[in-house]
């Protein structure tokens, strides 16, 4: 790659960070409502070309930000279960961090964090629907750290024998909607860490007896 193509694609690639970081910021401020074009093109200083080079819409950005949150999430979450001396006590951990908001850019309860993590929900049963195969894309760095675990516990036989990829996406599917539901149901009102904690419990034990062998 020639150096002037390798510098446009840094400053391509920087400018898509830059939308994706305003999208987190305003999605904290105002949800939903609050992320629009205008709304990214204003924080950024970015012309509206700029946008639609990257991004075809408002959907685009969306999917963005999901890629992102769990590609991060899915980092955070794998060196942190690294060290774990066993899968099932690595799974253990991905899905009680996954239900307590661990590993997300923000895992502060705020009313503010509450507010982006609601409207993501939103958009997220939303997009299930609208744009399946690109949010299946967006989730999968999460879907395969647990089906590294889920290998693993076969392997050792801590884990019955079905098809691992099948068994991550239950596993999921089971956590992800859990936390969807409960981030609109707290929208109006601060978390409670406690019942938040022995949901993520609650979950677990019912993943632990789906899988275990």
């Amino acid at each position: 790659m020639q150096p002037v193509e390798a510098e446009a694609d840094a400053d391509a690639l920087d400018r898509t960070r830059q939308i994706v970081a305003a999208a987190y910021e305003l999605l904290d401020e105002a949800g939903l409502e609050g992320l629009t074009i205008r709304a990214v093109l204003n924080r950024t200083c970015l012309a509206r070309r700029a946008f639609y080079d990257r991004f075809a819409g408002k959907d685009d950005l969306v999917l963005a930000v999901f890629a992102d949150t769990l590609r991060l999430a899915a980092t955070f979450f794998g060196e942190q279960v690294r060290a774990l001396p066993d899968p099932m006590a690595r799974l253990h951990h991905i899905v009680t961090g996954i239900v307590l908001g661990r590993g997300s850019i923000d895992d502060s309860a705020t009313g503010r964090g509450d507010r982006r993590g609601a409207a993501l929900s939103r958009e997220h049963l939303r997009l299930a629907e609208a744009r399946p195969a690109e949010l299946q894309k967006a989730v999968s760095p999460l879907i395969d750290l647990i089906a590294d675990q889920l290998s693993d516990g076969i392997r050792v036989g801590q884990v019955r024998e079905a098809p691992v990829h099948w068994m991550a996406m239950l596993v999921y599917n089971l956590v992800s909607t859990t936390v969807h539901t409960e981030l609109l149901s707290e929208e109006a009102a601060h978390r409670d860490p406690q019942r938040r904690q022995q949901l993520a419990e609650e979950i677990w034990e019912f993943c632990r007896r789906a899988i275990a062998a």
